[in-house]
């Protein structure tokens, strides 16, 4: 158990802004196994932001209430998947070789692809939670964090991380993730479905399935595999899916 606790707080110190204690290190074998917890951080992420939303939300219209709530998600992991997000725009949006590709995603200024991609998530993420009915919008904000954090690691489980150099920060904790770890992410990813007391819910792994397929194919094509960028890109974008996704099912289905 304490062993555990302390592959639970690594992951947090990794992914988060929220303070560890001192104890808690860099342990590249410790941190390869914190992805197990990458869904368990989600949902620790998304109540801060859900917690915002339901306070802002008694003294502001719900418009500003999402932004604030957005504005606590990126506070508490310091944009961490929103620059990964960003570094795979500028990558494959200006390079043409895998060398090329790789060189751009480490290069830690922010190039006109990035900036656009970044401007087009946030909107799309505050546009759909402004469309979810305003009694689910806080039980959507963490099972989003959640879902599609478990959706990210998927692709750490299936893909190889790419690059050659030992500098990268993320590259223990974007390797060799195990079974064990995987399912133990899925628990905690998929976990808060079910507080919206109907089975359709489980419908959105459906597209998530077809954003994670489509995704890491385009990642295989063009680097042969995946890197802590790639990973933090798809939990972006599958935390907009999964959003849209509720959005048709409460229009069209429930």
């Amino acid at each position: 158990m304490k062993k555990q606790i302390h592959i639970f707080l690594t992951a947090l110190m990794f992914f988060t802004r929220i303070p560890c204690p001192k104890w808690v290190d860099h342990s590249p074998e410790i941190l390869n196994k914190s992805t197990r917890y990458f869904s368990l951080i989600g949902i620790l992420v998304g109540s801060i932001s859900a917690f915002f939303y339901v306070i802002s939300s008694q003294l502001f219209s719900n418009e500003i209430a999402i932004v604030l709530s957005m504005v606590a998600s990126v506070w508490t992991t310091g944009a961490f998947h929103e620059d990964g997000f960003a570094d795979v725009c500028d990558g494959f949006g200006g390079g043409w070789t895998k060398e090329k590709i790789l060189m751009i995603m480490k290069d830690s200024r922010l190039g006109t692809y990035g900036t656009v991609g970044i401007i087009f998530i946030l909107a799309l993420k505050f546009l759909a939670l402004n469309e979810v009915p305003t009694e689910f919008v806080a039980l959507a904000i963490i099972s989003g964090h959640s879902i599609s954090r478990f959706t990210a690691t998927t692709l750490i489980f299936t893909h190889p991380y790419v690059r050659e150099t030992e500098d990268s920060k993320s590259k223990p904790a974007a390797d060799k993730m195990s079974l064990n770890s995987l399912i133990t992410s899925a628990f905690f990813g998929l976990m808060p479905l079910i507080f919206f007391q109907n089975h359709l819910i489980f419908l959105v792994i459906i597209p998530l399935g077809i954003t994670k397929w489509w995704l890491s194919r385009f990642f295989k094509k063009w680097i042969g595999g995946q890197t802590g960028d790639c990973a933090g890109a798809l939990q972006q974008l599958s935390e907009v899916v999964y959003y849209l996704s509720l959005i048709v099912l409460w229009k069209y289905i429930w």
